[in-house]
């Protein structure tokens, strides 16, 4: 993708930069020789951590504001030329327990970004995270951009929200926006220590500690996953390429396993891995979706963009990762 060479040299801002994708993102565009600003609350119950970035802390600017600063953000948008959006509070549970602090971060916040950038940068790119969870539960499968949007939780509302804000200044302001409706991400760098982020994160932790692999309900339930690399090649691809302007992409993979079998992938991995099948938590089943894969034809088609790293592939990268570097992120900040 010779394309990504045009980043050489532009001001680029990522809002979550210490974070999970942020940090992958931002070593990607360090070595395409962008000038990079990260920008992160470090905020502990979130995902940034600064083992993320530790290997390329002299080639960016690391800004340690919060997204809902207002003040901050003016002055962190002024002369970028793409913003990478991928601050967000991720927990659904949390956003459950805690509704009106998710509402601030995925909605309010990002409209005062927006905000930001019409009055000190209308000329910017912009590219948001979004995520498949404002689908809610499936009418039919695989879920295109034209399904119906019915989010299960408080995060799926204020995701979609923030979403239609980014549409919106598009659409009316002429901010080139665009969002990207990630499925489940994983790789170097997510966040291990509990299930906020993913149950991936704490599943890669107790293989490495020998603890069970908790799969719910009857472990049946279908998924799709995107190993970083690829999610990263996307939001570079939606960056750069103005036919995305204004638009939403689904992002998702060929490879449709239900849970059972991603637990067996690890036990193929780690022969000691130990599988226990246990009924939902109650707080966890009423916003279960069951299954969920993406048709993801309209980036493809449009960006050019497809998945290339495998599940085998990507899982046996992740568990290298954590076994090398599991004291970085056990219990850190």
């Amino acid at each position: 993708m010779s394309d990504f060479q045009t980043f050489n040299g532009k001001q680029v801002l990522i809002t979550g930069g210490v974070g999970f994708i942020g940090s992958n993102l931002a070593r990607r565009l360090v070595t395409l020789g962008a000038q990079v600003t990260v920008v992160d609350s470090l905020i502990p119950v979130y995902g940034g951590n600064l083992f993320n970035i530790d290997d390329i802390r002299e080639r960016v600017i690391l800004n340690i504001s919060d997204v809902r600063d207002p003040f901050a953000m003016a002055y962190l948008v002024k002369g970028k030329d793409y913003l990478l959006n991928l601050a967000g509070q991720t927990s659904h549970l949390d956003s459950m327990t805690d509704p009106r602090t998710d509402l601030d971060i995925n909605a309010a916040a990002q409209l005062s970004i927006l905000e930001a950038c019409r009055q000190h940068n209308p000329g910017v790119k912009i590219v948001f995270a979004s995520t498949r969870q404002l689908y809610g539960k499936p009418e039919y499968l695989p879920v295109d951009e034209v399904h119906p949007i019915r989010p299960v939780d408080v995060n799926g509302i204020n995701k979609l929200a923030g979403e239609w804000y980014h549409l919106l200044y598009n659409n009316v302001y002429g901010i080139r926006a665009c969002a990207l409706r990630l499925t489940n991400t994983y790789g170097p760098g997510m966040r291990v220590k509990d299930a906020r982020q993913t149950f991936l994160g704490i599943w890669i932790r107790n293989v490495i500690e020998g603890k069970p692999i908790q799969v719910f309900g009857d472990g049946k339930q279908l998924r799709d996953f995107n190993y970083v690399d690829d999610v990263v090649d996307a939001l570079l691809l939606a960056a750069l390429n103005p036919r995305a302007d204004g638009q939403v992409y689904n992002l998702g993979s060929r490879e449709v396993v239900n849970l059972l079998r991603v637990a067996q992938m690890f036990k193929e991995l780690y022969s000691r891995v130990r599988i226990e099948v246990v009924p939902f938590p109650p707080e966890r089943k009423v916003i279960d979706i069951g299954d969920y894969y993406s048709d993801y034809s309209k980036i493809e088609a449009e960006l050019g963009w497809q998945p290339k790293v495998n599940l085998r592939e990507g899982f046996a990268a992740s568990l290298a990762y954590y076994g090398k570097n599991q004291q970085h992120y056990w219990d850190a900040a």
